[in-house]
């Protein structure tokens, strides 16, 4: 053991005069410790700052100091003594009287549904899309079997722009257009790339498949059932997932499983082998037993349902036309789906101009089938002459968009998807979420429904609020009389209660929720659809839509025209049809053709569908161009001038 010791020398006080006289030069203090029995002095102290010190010397004296609590020891009480609402009396309950229980309900519905009925009805769109935990399961399974690390160099390969590196979300893209120069590379990659299709591009189709599903559901009620479902260019059976979980038989979330689908016959036509094989082994690894799944390279005649089938078949085309090299070989898919027989048609396809022109193209073509049909009907193949648009649409004419004569324009949508884990871990991202670009159209045969606008289900928890504001107002006020000493006392017989709760009188409030449904479906088919996001402004909202009148029109609501129209068009969104009437007349956008030989000219409509992300994904000139290969280009240029030659072929017999 070691001690320390201080090494401070010790002064001497005797041993040198100097040190004592120095010592003795400084005054004597006392060392006492009793206390000084010498008080101070008052001080002279402001009078605000007396106050001051005496309220917090109040606060001090009434503060109570809370002792700590002691610790506590939780007990074991017998689970037969427990009580719990089963053992309770129905009698010993209070219920609330109906007055009560319908004013709570009252309320309830005005908190949930501030929108009218019509608008709720036209904007009932899919918020965010979740892969169903079937599909999940079966695309893992899938992938634990394949190499992660070519599963990635694949994806990137297929999925990305050349150029990027895959690293920011712009670099990502779902169209599969992959060609090959031999059969036997092609056969090579088959699997790779079918892997990889599953792992980024099916959820992408799958979501928006589902979203054109659950709207066409929407507008056409619970009559509209669907049990088989032929599939162009099915690839690795997005249409088939979302055709399963759209059609249930019991609709809840909590209850969605393959085996619980209305779908009994599913035929999937598509001639890449490799993304088939990919799609087969996705179904076996889920139980589908009862459902007839058939994967055929082409329409065969014993495909075509017979008359009576045609109302409960759908005919899907889902990112197809755009991966076919002409306008010859989208026409002869569009005929096979026509002599199919089924009664609904689905074409879907990415938004941009090459996918948006094709289903125009499409569209066109099938309506000119059906109105073939209505002047001829030796030529029709079904019990349903005619042909009409449900959706998008709200008119059977020629697309404004497509014929715009201006810049060129897209009519798409978007869909937000919830990435399952797979998704971030191949694209290496952190972000949860992704929104797939799609245009559409549903054609239905038979004769557009035509109903007159009924002006039903356009107050909500908004108009509701100002029609009783106004019911108030109405309300003549009554004088209070004074009463003095002396005078006589007036008795009256009756005393008169006035309740702040009046029956509202509104159209459509006498109509339960299908009633109204009933009616908002046919006058749906001609309400203007939102084909731009709306442009919100402080005392007005900009909606550029396409009307039933084959036009693109900008209405224009202001905050003058109403609360609940003013609110239903302020919480309206891109792709949503909107029911109410502008107050101002709407004006037609346009773009002529002049604008073409004299870009200087500024055109009527020229600003149709600007936005701020217009230009977002725009590609952008540099020098990682020069370096391309001619040949491609060359290859590129030909491509697209059979496009633009082969657009003459849909006008052809």
């Amino acid at each position: 053991m070691f001690s320390r010791t201080s090494k401070v020398p010790s002064l001497r006080l005797g041993s040198c005069s100097t040190h004592s006289k120095f010592l003795s030069s400084f005054p004597k203090r006392s060392v006492s410790s009793r206390p000084s029995t010498h008080s101070n002095g008052a001080l002279n102290l402001d009078p605000s700052y007396q106050r001051l010190l005496q309220d917090i010397d109040i606060s001090l004296k009434k503060h109570k100091f809370q002792p700590l609590q002691p610790h506590r020891e939780l007990e074991i009480i017998p689970k037969d003594t427990i009580p719990t609402a089963r053992q309770i009396n129905p009698e010993e309950w209070t219920s609330l009287d109906a007055a009560s229980e319908s004013l709570l309900h009252e309320e309830d519905d005005d908190k949930g549904h501030r929108k009218s009925p019509a608008a709720l009805f036209g904007s009932n769109q899919k918020g965010t899309i979740i892969i169903p935990l079937e599909l999940q399961t079966s695309i893992n399974l899938l992938i634990a079997d394949s190499d992660k690390s070519e599963i990635r160099s694949d994806a990137m390969r297929l999925f990305t722009i050349p150029g990027t590196s895959g690293e920011s979300e712009g670099d990502w893209d779902t169209e599969y257009n992959e060609e090959y120069r031999s059969r036997r590379q092609a056969y090579r990659h088959s699997l790779k790339d079918g892997t990889a299709f599953a792992t980024v591009a099916l959820p992408a189709h799958y979501s928006a498949i589902s979203s054109v599903l659950h709207h066409l559901q929407q507008r056409l009620g619970p009559e509209f059932q669907i049990d088989k479902v032929i599939d162009w260019g099915a690839a690795t059976g997005s249409g088939l997932w979302a055709s399963l979980y759209a059609f249930q038989k019991e609709m809840g979330p909590e209850n969605q499983t393959a085996l619980a689908s209305n779908i009994k016959t599913y035929v999937g036509i598509d001639k890449r082998e490799g993304l088939v094989a990919i799609g087969e082994k996705l179904v076996a690894n889920t139980p589908t037993d009862g459902i007839d799944i058939t994967w055929t390279k082409s329409f065969k005649p014993e495909h075509q349902v017979p008359v009576e089938d045609g109302p409960k078949t759908l005919a899907l085309s889902a990112f197809l036309l755009t991966s076919l090299d002409t306008s010859v070989a989208q026409k002869i898919i569009i005929q096979q789906m026509w002599n199919s027989g089924a009664d609904t048609i689905i074409l879907i396809d990415h938004n941009t101009p090459r996918g948006f022109e094709a289903i125009a193209y499409a569209r066109e073509y099938i309506l000119s089938l059906g109105k073939a049909e209505s002047e001829d009907p030796s030529k029709t193949t079904s019990a349903t002459i005619g042909a009409h648009v449900v959706a998008p649409c709200p008119h059977d004419g020629a697309c404004p968009l497509l014929h715009s004569g201006g810049a060129p324009l897209v009519c798409g949508f978007s869909q937000r998807l919830q990435r399952p884990g797979f998704i971030r871990r191949t694209k290496h991202s952190g972000v949860g979420h992704e929104d797939i670009g799609y245009s559409y159209v549903v054609i239905q045969r038979g004769i557009r429904p035509h109903a007159p606008i009924s002006g039903l289900g356009r107050v909500g928890a908004i108009g509701k609020r100002a029609l009783e504001k106004e019911q108030a107002a109405a309300v003549p006020m009554k004088e209070l009389q004074l009463h003095t000493e002396g005078s006589e006392i007036v008795s009256t017989p009756e005393i008169e209660i006035l309740s702040s709760v009046t029956d509202l009188v509104y159209p459509g409030n006498n109509l339960d929720h299908s009633e109204l449904h009933a009616v908002l479906r046919k006058e749906a088919y001609q309400w203007p659809r939102l084909v731009f996001p709306p442009l919100k402004r402080s005392g007005h909202i900009i909606l550029d839509s396409c009307t039933s009148k084959g036009k693109i029109m900008r209405l224009t609501i202001p905050k003058s025209q109403s609360k609940q129209v003013f609110y239903d068009a302020r919480k309206s969104s891109w792709g949503d049809i909107f029911p109410h009437e502008p107050k101002i007349k709407p004006l037609e956008r346009d773009q002529p053709k002049m604008r073409k030989r004299n870009k200087n000219i500024q055109a009527t409509g020229g600003d149709i569908g600007k936005r701020k992300d217009m230009f977002k994904n725009k590609e952008r000139p540099g020098y990682s161009k020069i370096v391309d290969n001619p040949r491609a280009d060359k290859k590129l240029s030909k491509r697209d001038f059979a496009r633009i030659r082969g657009t003459k072929v849909w006008l052809e017999d």
